[in-house]
């Protein structure tokens, strides 16, 4: 057992493991407490410490800086990435247990203000006619999510997307986000919205809560100067775009990528307060005077619930084509893991429940089970980390191929192009959502994958299946099933020249239609319909 234990949770670095030490992923540490498994674990260690990206910020400290605590017989402490340190000791925790249930207590005077805000702004006109669009003015784009310290995945890749193009068409944004994102140009104007250090033991209190203390700095920011719109990434709970496009009587435009009540439901925990987030969630809606989705599902979702058609623009996700590129050189890449005169399957993703890595991972296994003449010639090389990880795992030992495939860990969104180019063939095999309505994602990383100009094997579901052809621009298969995968795999394994015809075929697509630049182009004029143009 290693002396000292390292636990990584939001981090944006993973650090090197020192002599007789072992690096260990949060997600990884909260499996083990929910196993059972954490009683092995208990005084094991000479020192346990908890790097993370602000030791202010994160759910649960009380019981996460406990268990912390259990695990170490000597040293304990906390350290994040702004340079910040804690030492762990009885008065430390007896300080976190304090504030638990102030917190606890008070939690009550955050709901009802909240719900006194909801009701002001449901009774306040939405005077869409009377807001002037006048587009040689910066507009706000706001990310207010509380999870920290992004380095990849497709909500990094959609926020620097419109970001880095929104200035082709307006004023130059003013950035307003509580993390980070690093792909989003440093030549726009960038503030953090830093939330409080409290509520973080009350499930969902602090995604209320930011709502009141975020929007004094947000105005300092802004100050006097006029805005031409506002733009938000909808989050869970947040109405600070309906209130800063009320108070300066500018248009508002909320991206919403699905509804996070059902996501809560299907991929996550049921939220606790459902009802108020629907509350919330509703006032967006008819709050917005363009709605952006990236699906037709979603649309289709929307207008069902009542919202006007004909404020909502469906608008599908996009690449960089000139950063996602056949010109990217992989050979570091396929050196680095020996895969020279291998013929590479590749996946990149956050490991969500709809990415069907898992079911990947049981494609790769039937391929080497059926065809053992693959196991030298053919690698599978996935790229990032997430909650599925430990399925994908389990099934790659299950058929003995673990050796056949490299697990990459996370990978920074600026490497992700040259990860890609090292391999010959990427695999999309999302999944059907588990309550049988309709897909609505729309994943950044098919693309991406177009854009690499590689052999692309995806699912045939919604989006996926109307943005590829099969045989055209990609392999399709039947969605969720390890086996069709498999066969579609194979296919492409067997035959280079449509490796490549479908590749080329792909790429021509991306770049005339898939576009960032294309993308926000489309929303800015969707704008331009819905609203009056000053001067």
């Amino acid at each position: 057992m290693p002396s000292k234990i390292t636990i990584l949770r939001d981090a944006t670095t993973t650090p090197l493991p020192q002599e007789d030490e072992k690096i260990l992923e949060f997600v990884e540490f909260k499996r083990i407490v929910l196993s059972g498994q954490f009683l092995k674990l208990l005084f094991r260690h000479k020192e346990a410490q908890l790097l993370t990206y602000n030791i202010n910020f994160f759910s649960k400290p009380f019981n996460t800086v406990l268990l912390l605590r259990l695990i170490s017989q000597q040293s304990c402490s906390l350290r994040d990435e702004h340079g910040n340190y804690k030492s762990v000791d009885l008065g430390f925790l007896l300080h976190l247990l304090r504030n638990a249930i102030v917190d606890f207590l008070n939690q009550k005077t955050v709901l009802q203000s909240i719900q006194t805000e909801l009701s002001e702004l449901a009774n306040q006109p939405n005077l869409s006619d009377q807001k002037s669009l006048n587009l040689s003015l910066p507009p706000v784009y706001l990310r207010t999510d509380l999870s920290f310290a992004l380095r990849s995945g497709g909500s990094v890749g959609h926020i620097a997307g419109v970001l880095n193009n929104l200035s082709c068409f307006v004023g130059s944004p003013i950035f307003l986000s509580t993390t980070k994102i690093p792909t989003v140009s440093s030549d726009l104007e960038q503030h953090l919205i830093v939330p409080e250090g409290k509520y973080w033991d009350c499930p969902e209190i602090p995604s209320f809560n930011i709502n009141q203390v975020a929007l004094n700095p947000i105005n300092a920011i802004i100050g006097d100067r006029p805005l031409s719109f506002v733009y938000q990434r909808y989050c869970l709970n947040n109405i600070l775009g309906v209130k800063l496009s009320r108070q300066h009587q500018i248009p508002f435009v909320l991206e919403y990528n699905g509804s996070e009540i059902w996501v809560s439901r299907h991929w996550g925990t049921p939220l606790k307060y459902e009802a108020l987030s629907q509350q919330i969630e509703l006032l967006n809606l008819n709050a917005a005077d363009v709605i952006v989705v990236v699906s037709r599902p979603l649309q289709d979702e929307l207008v069902a619930q009542g919202i006007a058609a004909e404020k909502i623009l469906v608008n599908p996700n996009g690449v960089e084509p000139d950063r996602y590129s056949p010109d990217v050189d992989g050979s570091e890449i396929r050196h680095l893991y020996g895969l020279q005169h291998k013929t590479v399957i590749g996946f990149i993703g956050t490991f969500g429940k709809w990415h069907g890595a898992e079911v990947l991972a049981e494609a790769f296994g039937l391929l080497l089970q059926e065809f053992p003449e693959l196991k030298d010639a053919v690698r599978l090389l996935m790229i990032g980390d997430g909650v599925t990880m430990p399925q994908v795992r389990q099934t790659l030992s299950k058929y003995d191929v673990s050796h056949a495939c490299i697990l990459t860990g996370l990978v920074a969104q600026a490497e992700g192009p040259k990860y890609l180019a090292a391999c010959d063939i990427l695999a999309s095999p999302h999944v059907p959502n588990p309550d049988g309505t309709p897909f609505f994602g729309s994943p950044t990383k098919l693309f991406e994958y177009m854009a690499m100009g590689k052999g692309i094997v995806a699912s045939n579901l919604e989006q996926i299946g109307e943005v590829l052809h099969h045989d055209q621009t990609a392999w399709l298969v039947e969605p969720g099933n390890a086996t069709s995968l498999m066969r579609g795999l194979q296919v492409l394994i067997e035959d280079e020249a449509k490796r490549m015809r479908l590749g080329q075929a792909a790429r021509q697509d991306v770049v005339k239609n898939y576009s960032w630049k294309e993308h926000t182009r489309k929303i800015i004029e969707k704008l331009k319909e819905r609203c009056s143009t000053g001067s």
